[in-house]
């Protein structure tokens, strides 16, 4: 981690949470950060499901959390039933829009130009684009895995990125939710091949403030040495993001 960089622990709620649980989870997660004596050395960001939005806004108001959504469209309204727009998502207080994740590319077979039309509005609306990028277990036995990682970088990243619109998350899909984990040396090298191929695009100053985070079953027991890698900026944390102890345990690893 670069110390040009702030940490950012982004927590995914994915399909998860309910009514009954934004006080015991962002509620808790608020409590513990209002609850600190000194600036934390990291940012603090949870994106739960749509209709939770404006409840964990109410609840972690004034603790200096940041509040994100897990997808928006990419138009700015239109007949789009079942979607929402970046601007709606940034008038309930949102601050960040992961768009691209595996499960999305995966499941709704978004491609590279739908996730940058995501990403652009998603900026136009005044919010940071948290834009995922990995690869599948048998591309990276094939050798191709930074190819396909680069590749969706140069494919997903609008025109005019900077430090304050984008943030990226690698997050190599076969160790998402699985338990594996890429080595630190893997971890290292992928996030340097990305910085690189952002730099070759917006230069190595504007490369060199965009925060990269790892999302590959990031936990308590291996947050600590994957934050302390040279070029990744925090964690795009799934399951351990539903555990209040779990995630404020990542967010203390970074400091």
């Amino acid at each position: 981690m670069s110390q040009e960089r702030t940490t950012l622990i982004a927590g995914n709620w994915k399909m998860n949470g309910g009514l009954d649980e934004v006080d015991g989870l962002a509620g808790d997660l608020a409590g513990r950060m209002t609850g600190l004596t000194a600036a934390p050395g990291f940012e603090m960001a949870v994106c739960p499901p749509f209709p939770l939005l404006p409840m964990v806004a109410s609840a972690i108001e004034e603790s200096g959390i940041a509040l994100g959504a897990q997808d928006c469209h990419g138009n700015e309204k239109g007949a789009h039933t079942g979607d929402v727009s970046a601007k709606l998502l940034a008038q309930v207080g949102c601050a960040y829009v992961i768009v691209g994740h595996s499960e999305r590319r995966t499941d709704h077979g978004e491609t590279d130009e739908q996730v940058r039309a995501k990403a652009e509005a998603a900026q136009a609306a005044g919010m940071a684009a948290i834009v995922c990028v990995g690869e599948t277990e048998a591309e990276r036995d094939a050798g191709r895995a930074t190819e396909v990682v680069v590749g969706q970088v140069v494919g997903s990243v609008p025109e005019g990125a900077t430090a304050e619109n984008l943030v990226v998350a690698y997050e190599p899909v076969w160790a998402i939710g699985t338990g594996k984990t890429a080595t630190p040396q893997d971890a290292q090298d992928m996030h340097a091949a990305i910085r690189a191929s952002l730099a070759d695009r917006f230069g190595g100053d504007t490369a060199a403030g965009i925060r990269i985070l790892y999302g590959g079953s990031m936990k308590p027991g291996n947050a600590a040495e994957l934050l302390a890698l040279a070029d990744v900026d925090g964690g795009l944390i799934g399951g351990a993001s539903l555990v209040a102890d779990d995630f404020w345990a990542i967010g203390q690893a970074a400091g």
